[in-house]
């Protein structure tokens, strides 16, 4: 199958539903009208009410909504084939994503302008409304740390440590000279001296004795304690034809991944580049933004082209950071965002990011369609429907909780309940901002999944599946087919410049190499250049997706930092001093973004990709059925509870899917602690971690439900709570 036909039918099936099912909402169940006054024509103070040009809103409304989920979601769940995450991200957002998204947006202009937990005060009730805020709180520091995570696994390097008993096999013909394969060099790590060893490419793994060997595409560097490894060499049985020689893996020995030099170096460039496109808009030349966004965008392309020589410089190192090392460099950003005034730093980074978002996106389903690729992974993957390499679950309830921006996203009701109603000028336009920004994202996830989904099999799963469990799945890899377990590792590394690609699970490296293959063969067939052309196109390809997926994601973490930091300040404000919730004031706004990053930081550190990924899952769709449940509430106190459908059916589904993965997670971590327990020596950080990580998933989830079953109360048992008989029509709030 390629992925024109199916790409260009996705395409026609959201135009339908944008011409029809959201005029549909927009008429009959937002009853948007055009002759009430917006919140930021009522209440405008040139800050934070301000009536904006509506395609300049629906480029910020995008930029907001827009992180990783519909990004590296679709790679992870390809595992379960194409065809189930297609159809999820198709059907979600059109009937569940883009009706909450602009449905969300018109109840909080009919609310004047206030955020979902206002709602939830003024249209359920104080104890929903109380758990809402609660349950935000929560949501807002796990998706943080989800998309976090991403930019970890994609830019930080880490060691990965082989399972006991692992061995290399040497044939006779790649045996080494041992004092060329003596160790290279020494380093202290946590008091201990590793020599650095390295492995060439053609050797071969095996993991246990009987399991198919690895052969290796690439080298590496092994660091082991071990000072004379290339004295182990154990030759093979002289009698036995084609007998290889053996290297046993120490046991304390270790793969030494590194990080990406380049595409860290790019990344921290937009920084300062975003704090000059500030400075400029702002005091050197104010209003000339035509100005600004030329050079923004130059100085950001100079930075992916120029990353290249930083990389391979004597300063390159500097940038060739361990993942702890990534963290705290986010951490660290996170923290300066969310404290600076917004037009430091934040605005202008969100503006230059929302141009590289559109074009970007628009230049990948371009290069789509031109390219056609053929779609290596097969429609539905039976080998890993019960859980895989990077999906460790069933396909049901986890494909809908690894896809879940793209489909629907409870993220996105904090934005259509925070900047993006207070800054449009007419009603009308939330349907284009609200339903058609989402179908957008939804085409994101759709592009995502082909790249993932076009890729060799083989490639796919090296790139997907981390190092320490390859014996685990080797087999079953080599069962899904995909060219009989051919790689071509060694000339991706090659041909993008980066050190190491193996084992890079998260799904952003492997959509970057996803994106880069599609945009070669878009332009092999409309420009005939040289062969060498082409392939130095590569490296700059797939940095420049890895620069695209990472500002996706720190544009996230900066505003959801700030957006964390002023929850938690109201409440504190509520609940220990009213001085705590003064924004304007530093203590308090320093000591609440603190602990916003050190919430999302701790999770990061704290949880494989996997688990991590889940709980963001989890978190993510929990708030989107709290959206839908506040959002049902008030379409019965707007007298329109015969449309309730249009709400209850997406979150029948939401709550359904995200209940049963919640549990399931749940009950995973306590069956990790009850096993550590049972051991002679536990893991107390593994523990601890597993306590911590199933007690806040339950307190996510009781809070959710403190919401939907009062909401539900309302919608079917109780009269209005803001003055209003049951199937009347509100009054405007103006």
């Amino acid at each position: 199958m390629h992925a024109m036909p199916i790409l260009l039918a996705i395409l026609c099936l959201m135009a339908i539903a944008y011409r029809y099912y959201s005029a549909f909402l927009a008429a009959k169940v937002a009853a948007l009208d055009d002759s009430r006054v917006t919140p930021a024509v009522r209440l405008n103070d040139g800050q934070n009410f301000h009536p904006t040009n509506r395609w300049v809103l629906f480029g910020h409304h995008f930029a907001a909504i827009s992180g990783a989920g519909p990004l590296i979601g679709p790679v992870l769940a390809a595992q379960f084939g194409y065809l189930p995450g297609l159809l999820w991200i198709v059907i979600g957002v059109c009937l569940g994503g883009a009706v909450q998204d602009f449905l969300v947006l018109a109840a909080s202009l009919r609310r004047g302008g206030k955020s979902l937990a206002q709602i939830a005060f003024s249209d359920v009730g104080k104890v929903a409304g109380t758990a809402a805020t609660v349950a935000i709180l929560f949501i807002i520091v796990i998706a943080l740390a989800g998309l976090g995570k991403v930019v970890v696994k994609a830019l930080g390097g880490e060691p990965v440590k082989y399972p006991a008993g692992s061995r290399f096999l040497i044939s006779s013909d790649q045996m080494p000279d041992k004092y060329k394969f003596a160790a290279q060099h020494k380093q202290t790590i946590k008091g201990k001296v590793f020599y650095s060893y390295e492995i060439p490419a053609g050797w071969e793994l095996e993991y246990a004795v009987g399991q198919a060997p690895m052969r290796l595409q690439e080298g590496f560097k092994l660091l082991t304690t071990e000072p004379l490894l290339n004295e182990k060499i154990v030759a093979g049985d002289p009698f036995e034809p084609d007998a290889k020689n053996s290297l046993a893996i120490p046991p304390d020995a270790f793969r030494s991944t590194p990080g990406s030099p380049w595409g860290t170096f790019t990344i921290a460039a937009t920084i300062p580049i975003a704090l000059f496109v500030g400075l400029y808009m702002y005091k050197l030349r104010p209003g000339k933004v035509v100005e600004a966004s030329i050079i923004g965008a130059v100085l950001t392309l100079a930075a992916t082209y120029y990353g290249a020589q930083v990389a391979d410089s004597s300063v390159g190192h500097y940038f060739d950071l361990s993942a702890i090392q990534v963290t705290w460099a986010m951490a660290i950003y996170g923290f300066i965002a969310a404290v600076l005034p917004v037009w430091v730093l934040l605005a202008p980074r969100d503006y230059l990011s929302s141009f590289l978002k559109i074009g970007t996106i628009g230049l990948l389903v371009i290069g789509t369609l031109v390219a056609n690729p053929k779609l290596e992974a097969p429609a539905i993957n039976h080998v890993f429907i019960n859980g895989g390499p990077t999906v460790g679950g069933k396909i049901f309830p986890f494909l809908f909780i690894t896809i879940m921006c793209g489909a629907i996203s409870g993220f996105h009701a904090l934005v259509s309940s925070g900047t993006t109603p207070k800054m449009m000028t007419r009603e009308k336009d939330a349907r284009m901002i609200g339903y058609g920004a989402m179908l957008i994202e939804g085409l994101v996830g759709v592009v995502a999944m082909i790249a993932a989904a076009s890729l060799p099999t083989q490639d796919y799963y090296a790139m997907n599946t981390e190092l320490s469990k390859v014996p685990i799945y080797h087999e079953r890899i080599l069962q899904v087919g995909g060219g009989g377990g051919v790689e071509h590792i060694g000339q991706y590394e090659q041909l993008t410049k980066e050190p190491s690609l193996r084992g890079r699970t998260g799904g952003a490296v492997t959509l970057a190499v996803g994106m880069a293959h599609i945009f070669d063969q878009a332009v092999k067939k409309v420009w005939h250049g040289g062969e060498a052309t082409m392939k130095a196109m590569w490296q700059y390809w797939y940095h420049f997706a890895i620069m695209f997926e990472a500002l996706f994601i720190l544009t996230t973490i900066d505003a959801g930092t700030r957006i964390g930091r002023f929850l938690l300040q109201e409440a504190a404000g509520k609940a220990i001093h009213h001085r705590l919730g003064q924004q304007g004031w530093w203590p308090g706004a320093i000591v609440s973004t603190l602990l916003i990053v050190a919430g999302w930081a701790y999770f990061i550190d704290a949880n494989n990709f996997d688990a991590i990924w889940k709980m963001f899952g989890v978190a993510n769709q929990m708030l989107a059925a709290i959206a839908l449940s506040i959002v049902s509430a008030y379409l019965v106190n707007e007298g329109r509870g015969r449309y309730l459908w249009v709400t209850l059916i997406p979150l029948a589904v939401v709550t359904t899917t995200t209940s049963t993965a919640a549990l399931e997670n749940i009950g995973s971590y306590w069956t990790t602690v009850i096993t550590q327990k049972q051991l002679a020596v536990p893991d107390w950080k593994l523990i601890t971690n597993s306590l911590i990580s199933g007690g806040l998933t339950l307190a996510m989830l009781v809070s959710a439900y403190i919401v939907i079953l009062a909401a539900m109360k309302r919608c079917f048992l109780g009269n209005s709570l803001i003055g209003s008989p049951r199937g009347t029509r509100l009054v405007a709030a103006s």
